[in-house]
């Protein structure tokens, strides 16, 4: 371990802003040791972290490294310009503003939006002027106290890993207390830094509207909740603009970086949509549907005769996949793209609609990456769907991200058609499981913070991956594939699978974004056999976990 002391000496000595000044005066020993143990690490999902004072936090002086890594790293290879956008999070105004003085020091011109929009909206806005890079000030769907930085390339992605790595470089070589931002005021004043205007949001609509599914969504009525986040800017609009009746959740469409009515706001939890679904009710909603504080993932909730039914993001995505696929009119072969821990039935479908399937790492970049594939080879017209079980889907080419935006329009658009029929999301959900098959998944988190949970979170994912466990929760190990190891036909990522008997699956992964050991569990049974399989699984991480 690095000497984190004299790393927070020197802080204490150069630190100007007053308030991480008193933070770091206030700090214990471990606080310290966890503030200061390690710099933030950036990778293909960019910076994530906790607000506050120290290197493995986020605040003006990470800020300032990342940015002027990034900026040395455009220099190198000829960048021009970036995008800027920002979420409603602690900070995330301050950030962007940082961020776009430090480009501009650099010669960078900085296409900055004048208030918070969503991150798919920064992957049009970095594709839409030409510009060489992107940068989202968001953490996502974390709590209050993170935020975070993500960076994308000239095709709107989320940059992988080959320039992930080279920007790291850049980044390790920079002392936060040595750059040097412009004034931010007179950036601007000079045409430096540039605001975005509403034409840009007009065009984005177009491709949103343009990527639909139906011609309307007249007749349904839907509840809408942005999370405390950025979908309150384009979503309502969006929706109504295709016919849909929209209630908004008043509490909840409020951009307000405490989240103070949805302290976790993950569409996936369902506390964070149990106020919507109390509107919905009061409503008399067909549907609540609430995104994200950067509205790049959604939650689905549907109103049925026995009661509100919430949809799993792997749900949504079947029931989409099924529905662009049944209505598919080009006259091109149709390519869904998922991750790995996404559904399997997705393959089944593919299948019988004659559909190309490809799977990919978990992380959007990787099925961006994909599309701009089909691009390079003029088969952009192919792509049909892009989805991860987290919620996260894309219909259209015109961003190269996850978006709730166009997802929400999507949803909304096939549970029109399916009310004309006097079925709902849920219903049709129904149907596909009796044609396919009833599958069903669980996502577990563990969490391990600070510098001795890292330590614990490498010998959990080491001591399994030597152990290669013959049996997990008395199920047969039938197959195991470490994907660190073992030559799989995609890069190398610490991810392992095991293929069980009885059909069902386990992944384990390792959180790019937070703290966490992720698991993926898959049950292929009915409801009895799916919950005594799920329980015997989750009774076994547990006891590694621990």
């Amino acid at each position: 371990m690095r000497n984190y002391k004299a790393i927070y000496d020197i802080w204490c000595k150069k630190v100007s802003d007053e308030a991480l000044l008193g933070e770091l005066k206030g700090m214990s020993e471990k606080e310290i040791s966890d503030c200061f143990y390690k710099d933030l690490e950036f990778g293909t999902g960019g910076l994530r972290g906790e607000l506050g004072a120290g290197t493995n936090n986020l605040n003006i002086y990470t800020i300032r490294k990342v940015s002027e890594g990034v900026a040395r790293y455009e220099a190198e290879n000829n960048g021009k310009s970036v995008a800027i956008a920002y979420d409603s999070r602690i900070k995330s105004d301050l950030f962007a503003k940082e961020s776009a003085c430090v480009f501009a020091a650099h010669g960078l011109k900085v296409y900055m939006t004048p208030a918070l929009m969503p991150t798919p909206f920064l992957s049009f806005m970095t594709r839409y002027y030409h510009c060489d890079a992107g940068v989202m000030i968001t953490a996502s769907h974390n709590p209050k106290q993170y935020n975070g930085y993500k960076v994308y390339g000239a095709d709107g992605c989320q940059v992988t890993d080959n320039v992930a790595n080279k920007i790291t470089e850049k980044i390790n070589a920079v002392d936060c207390f040595e750059v040097e931002p412009l004034d931010f005021e007179e950036a601007v004043a000079q045409g430096k830094i540039v605001y975005t205007d509403e034409k840009i949001k007009e065009d984005y609509l177009k491709n949103v509207y343009a990527s639909g599914t139906a011609e309307n969504a007249k007749g349904l009525k839907v509840t809408y909740s942005a999370l405390n986040g950025t979908g309150i800017m384009l979503v309502p609009e969006a929706l109504r603009h295709i016919g849909v009746e929209v209630k908004e959740v008043a509490e909840q469409c409020v951009p307000d970086g405490n989240f103070p009515t949805c302290p976790y706001p993950n569409p996936e939890k369902p506390e964070a949509l149990s106020l919507g679904m109390a509107y919905a009710e009061k409503n008399g909603s067909d549907l609540l549907i609430a995104t994200d504080p950067d509205a790049d993932r959604i939650g689905v909730v549907v109103k049925t005769k026995e009661g509100n039914v919430r949809l799993t993001g792997n749900e949504t995505g079947i029931l989409l996949c099924d529905f662009i696929l049944s209505g598919w009119k080009k006259n091109v072969r149709p390519v869904v793209i998922k991750t790995i821990v996404t559904t399997k039935l997705i393959g089944k479908i593919c299948k019988k609609f004659g559909a190309d399937m490809i799977n990919v790492y978990t992380g959007f970049k990787y099925i961006g990456e994909q599309i701009g594939l089909l691009e390079k080879k003029g088969e952009e017209e192919r792509f049909a769907l892009g989805f991860e079980e987290s919620y996260g889907y894309l219909t259209g080419t015109y961003v190269r991200d996850k978006d709730a935006v166009v997802a929400a329009v999507a949803v909304c658009e096939m549970a029109a058609e399916l009310l004309k029929h006097g079925k709902t999301l849920a219903d049709r959900l129904e149907e596909i499981y009796k044609e396919y098959g009833y599958v069903e998944h669980q996502t577990l988190s563990y969490r391990f913070e600070g510098s001795e949970g890292s330590i614990a979170k490498a010998k959990v994912l080491n001591g399994v991956r030597e152990g290669r466990p013959e049996t997990i929760g008395g199920l047969k190990v039938e197959k195991m594939v470490d994907y660190l190891h073992d030559e799989t036909g995609l890069q190398k990522s610490d991810v392992m699978r095991f293929d069980l008997e009885k059909e069902a699956e386990l992944i384990l992964r390792p959180s790019g974004t937070e703290p966490l050991i992720k698991a993926y569990i898959t049950a292929c049974g009915d409801k009895e056999s799916n919950k005594e399989i799920f329980n015997e699984i989750t009774e076994y991480l547990n006891s590694i976990m621990n």
